[in-house]
């Protein structure tokens, strides 16, 4: 009698096997072990429930091969006629079980890829590194799982941080923030780490050392499964939370609460009515079938720029589509807003904005519009380069753990998008603009409006964390400096013999 023996599951593997929730998400870091759980997820599904169809999709078809196809066809001796467990078709990529089940192999790379899931019908549906892919890709995969059998539709997916999908993952299952249209309850994430995986521990205990061994951002990502940073990250010097590891290295002991409440080694922070001698600007990106962007942004004494409210013209159930808001329409609002908000009632406001808004070939100019509602702009610097490296300017911590902008939490736009921008793959001090840039824009227009010098952060004080001060107590200044010797040298008194 043929049997099938699968190796003992670490626990996270475990839970991701017996999970029965519609949509579960596995992993969130690198060497968790997540495709050995999808190989093995879909050989049990086939084995106990006859007649499903199962789905496993990588974004190319190397990536199936390689991952996937070559290990399941040696799993269940494919091609061992005498002792298979399960048949392999090469040209149709299908495994298919004595029972009627099979499990599908397809990537999905492009629009044009998509076309291919028209009229599929799906039981289970494997979606392999699921970050890889945008939301409306999500969507249409998602039309797949149905069919006349009574087995419940399952959709699994696997993923680490980054990638063009971060931004809609996160939402479902780190963040959990539901659209009407989703239903709390059916989503899951089970967060699997590289220690998790005690088979990987064993066989290659160096792989732990190489994900230390990256650079901090990276090794937050892989190691740690930390989702505010991600690789190709475009900001990822913008810290919606404090950023620790910094406070540390600086000397700072206050914990996360306490380092927000004192606005150091963070980005976003608890909104305060802005003084009325602070000056205020609006900055402002146009955008009709994409979203426009809007935000009033509070200066103080010392220069720093504080975010204290928006206006995102953004579709409430699509990321990055437009409201479809004519001008009257957008710059209607700005007006009630600015004529009825305390922090602005009343106020002088310095208004930049895109320079495109003055174009007037079409007729009227959407500027025009906006001062038709009393709304006046100057044109911005549209100069990309410069202008993101004053957004990072902006961003940089001195020695205190203090920046030159600080985003209130009530700014959920800017603090949704501007973290998910990546880099520009053929512009490399660029990003890349078919992400959800439009908050970026019109925040690169207010720091050029405002531009600064570059701050230069204090490096960690090397005396402070060493012996001499932690464990003895020595002042830096008690300290007499090394004495200095001049260098040896050898004269040569050949000629004077």
């Amino acid at each position: 009698m043929k049997r099938l023996i699968i190796p003992t599951p670490s626990e996270k593997q475990r839970q991701f096997l017996t999970c029965t929730h519609k949509y579960v998400c596995f992993g969130g870091a690198r060497g968790g072990g997540k495709s050995w759980a999808v190989r093995v997820k879909a050989v049990l599904l086939c084995y106990n429930y006859p007649g499903i169809v199962v789905c496993i999709i990588r974004k190319t078809y190397p990536e199936l091969r390689e991952n996937h196809i070559k290990q399941l066809r040696q799993m269940l001796r494919c091609d061992q006629p005498g002792e298979r467990f399960a048949t392999y078709n090469d040209s149709e990529k299908k495994i298919t079980f004595p029972n009627g089940s099979t499990i599908l192999f397809r990537y999905l790379e492009n629009e044009k890829d998509e076309g291919r899931f028209q009229g599929t019908e799906i039981d289970v549906l494997f979606l392999d590194e699921a970050t890889q892919h945008p939301e409306q890709r999500w969507d249409i995969l998602k039309a797949c799982i149905r069919g006349v059998n009574k087995f419940p539709k399952r959709i699994y997916l696997t993923c680490n941080p980054g990638g063009e999908g971060h931004g809609w993952v996160k939402r479902l299952f780190i963040d959990r923030s539901f659209k009407d249209t989703e239903n709390p309850e059916e989503y899951v994430f089970i967060q699997s780490l590289v220690t998790d995986n005690k088979a990987l521990m064993h066989e290659q205990p160096e792989y732990l050392d190489q994900l230390k061994a990256l650079p901090p951002k990276q090794r937050e990502a892989w190691l740690y499964g930390n989702w505010d940073i991600f690789e190709g990250q475009f900001f990822e010097d913008f810290y919606a939370e404090p950023n620790t590891i910094a406070a540390e290295a600086a000397g700072c002991d206050m914990d996360k609460d306490e380092l927000r409440r004192a606005r150091r080694w963070v980005h976003v922070i608890e909104p305060f009515a802005p003084p009325r001698e602070w000056t205020i600007y609006r900055s402002f990106d146009w955008g009709y079938h994409r979203p426009f962007s809007c935000a009033w942004w509070a200066v103080d004494y010392d220069g720093v720029l504080y975010r204290i409210l928006e206006l995102y013209g953004c579709s409430k159930d699509t990321p990055n589509e437009g409201l479809k808001w004519t001008p009257d329409q957008v710059f209607g609002w700005i007006a009630r807003i600015e004529r009825e908000h305390p922090w602005l009632k009343g106020r002088y406001i310095h208004g930049v904005a895109d320079p495109a808004i003055w174009d007037a070939q079409t007729g009227v100019s959407i500027a025009e519009v906006a001062m038709k509602h009393g709304i006046y702009f100057d044109k911005g610097d549209h100069e990309r380069i410069a202008g993101w490296m004053q957004c990072h300017y902006r961003l940089a911590f001195d020695g205190n753990g203090f920046p030159m902008m600080y985003v209130f939490q009530n700014c959920k736009a800017f603090i949704r998008t501007v973290p998910l921008l990546q880099y520009d793959e053929h512009r490399a001090e660029d990003l890349d603009t078919d992400g959800e840039d439009h908050v970026a824009d019109e925040w690169r227009y207010i720091c050029m409006a405002r531009p600064i010098e570059p701050r230069v952060s204090k490096a960690p004080s090397k005396y402070k964390q060493g012996p001499m001060y932690q464990y003895l107590g020595i002042e830096e200044a008690d300290i007499m400096p090394a004495p200095t010797f001049r260098r040896m040298e050898i004269i040569d008194h050949a000629d004077n013999v």
